[in-house]
C-alpha cells in the first residue's frame, strides 16, 4: 500500500520538484499552494504525512499545523525559511514532527520523510480503544486479558482507519486499501464488516462509541471515544 504524501507548498516550481520526486520514489502525492483549503484536501486525500510550508496564503503553516494537532497525530514536517530559527521553535512547539530549512537537498528530505513515517509505524503498534487493547504486530486483541476473535481483515480495517484518526475514509478508500479493489465496486462488503468487527470490539455495537458512521460519507475511528472529525 503506498504511503500518501501531502505537500502545502505556495511555490508552484518547488511543489512540482517535491511532487515528482516523491512520486518517483513509490509515494502517492497530493499538493496544494492555499492554506485555508489545505483542511479539506487533507480530508478528501487522508495523507499519512504532511510536508508543510510556513508561509502560506490563506492560513499559515503554524494554524494548520495546531488545527491538525488538535485532533489528530498525523507526522508533518515544516519547509521553513533559511535563518529562521524561530520558525523551526515554534513549529515544533506546536506538534511538528521534524522541519527541513530551505533550500534543501532532496536526499535529506527524503531521509527525513522516512524516518518520520517509521516513527509513526512504531508509535502506531498499538490502539487502546476502552477496555479493548489491539496489538497490530502480534495480530492480537484483548478485552480485559480475554482475547477476542479478529479476523486478518478486521485487524487491516482497524489500522487503517487509526492511522487516520478522527479522519473520514470513504467506502471506495477502504475497498481500495482493504480488499484491493482497483476501481469503485457495488458492494456492501465494507458495511457488513464494520458491523462484524463492532460486535467484537464495541460494549455497544448499535450505539457505537469507537466506529462512527457518517451517512453518505464513509467511516471514522474515534480512539478517544470523541465525535468531532477533520
Amino acid at each position: 500500500m503506498k504511503k500518501r504524501v501531502l505537500v502545502v507548498e505556495d511555490d508552484p516550481v518547488l511543489t512540482r520538484v517535491l511532487c515528482d520526486n516523491l512520486t518517483f520514489e513509490g509515494f502517492d502525492v497530493q499538493a496544494t499552494g492555499d492554506g485555508a483549503q489545505a483542511q479539506q484536501v487533507a480530508k478528501d486525500f487522508g495523507p499519512d504525512l504532511v510536508l508543510l510550508d510556513v508561509n502560506l496564503p490563506g492560513k499559515s503553516g503554524f494554524e494548520l499545523c495546531e488545527a491538525w494537532r488538535q485532533r489528530s497525530q498525523i507526522p508533518i514536517i515544516l519547509l521553513t525559511a533559511m535563518g529562521q530559527k524561530g520558525d523551526k521553535i515554534r513549529g515544533l512547539q506546536l506538534g511538528a514532527d521534524d522541519y527541513v530549512t530551505k533550500p534543501f537537498e532532496l536526499e535529506e528530505l527524503l531521509a527525513r520523510i522516512h524516518a518520520v513515517l517509521r516513527r509513526a509505524r512504531t508509535f502506531g503498534h498499538r490502539l487502546v480503544l476502552g477496555d479493548v487493547t489491539v496489538d497490530f504486530g502480534a495480530r492480537t486483541a484483548t478485552r480485559n486479558a480475554t482475547e477476542l476473535d479478529l479476523t486478518h481483515r478486521d485487524f487491516e480495517i482497524l489500522q487503517y482507519l487509526a492511522s487516520r484518526p478522527h479522519t473520514i475514509v470513504s467506502r471506495d478508500e477502504l475497498l481500495k486499501a482493504v480488499w484491493g479493489y482497483p476501481d469503485t465496486a457495488a458492494t456492501r462488503a465494507v458495511d457488513h464488516a464494520i458491523a462484524r468487527l463492532r460486535k467484537k470490539i464495541e460494549e455497544k455495537p448499535h450505539k457505537p462509541r469507537f466506529i462512527h458512521t457518517v451517512h453518505g460519507d464513509g467511516y471514522y475511528l474515534a480512539p478517544d471515544g470523541a465525535t468531532d472529525i477533520q
